[in-house]
C-alpha cells in the first residue's frame, strides 16, 4: 500500500463555497473541493494555497485548519491510502477559472445547501459541514474577514 498526502481548501466568499466540476474523457467525475498533492519542500498550508490557486485561479487565504479526511483507492500498480488536510479559506471575489489540464470543466461559488448536495464524496461533505459551521461561528463573532486565525 502506498501512502499519499494532499491538502485542500473550503474557500468561502460572501457565504458561498467554491466547487470544481471534473469531467474526464466525457465521463462525469462529479463536483469536488480543490485539493492536491504536497510537493517536496512545501508545508501543508503552502500546498493548500497553491492547489486552490492552480485548480481554480483563486488566490485564497487560510483562515484556519479544519481537519483531515482519509480514503483509499486503487491504481493498476497498488492501493493508495490518502490523507487530505483541509483548511477553511477566504477569497476576495467570485472569480474562478477551472484548470482544464486537470479536467476541471467548471467552477463556481454555491450556497451551502447547494454545495453540500452537489459534492460527490461523503468525506468532502463532512469537511464542508465542519468548515461551514466554523465560518458561521467566526462570522457571528465578527472574526470573519479580519485578521487570520491560523
Amino acid at each position: 500500500m502506498i501512502e499519499a498526502t494532499s491538502c485542500g481548501g473550503v474557500v468561502i466568499f460572501r457565504g458561498k463555497i467554491l466547487l470544481l466540476y471534473k469531467n474526464y474523457k466525457n465521463k462525469y467525475e462529479g463536483w469536488v473541493l480543490p485539493k492536491g498533492t504536497v510537493e517536496e519542500g512545501e508545508d501543508y498550508t503552502e500546498t493548500a494555497e497553491r492547489e486552490v490557486r492552480e485548480e481554480t485561479g483563486v488566490a485564497a487565504s487560510i483562515v484556519k485548519y479544519i481537519g483531515k479526511s482519509q480514503y483509499t483507492f486503487n491504481t493498476p500498480q497498488s492501493a493508495v491510502m490518502k490523507d487530505v488536510h483541509w483548511y477553511l479559506m477566504i477569497s476576495d471575489s467570485y472569480y474562478s477559472k477551472p484548470q482544464r489540464e486537470e479536467f476541471f470543466m467548471d467552477s463556481g461559488y454555491y450556497k451551502f445547501h447547494e454545495a453540500y448536495h452537489m459534492l460527490k464524496f461523503t468525506n468532502e461533505k463532512q469537511i464542508l459541514e465542519r468548515a461551514y459551521n466554523e465560518y458561521v461561528e467566526l462570522k457571528k463573532n465578527s472574526l470573519w474577514g479580519g485578521k487570520k486565525q491560523k
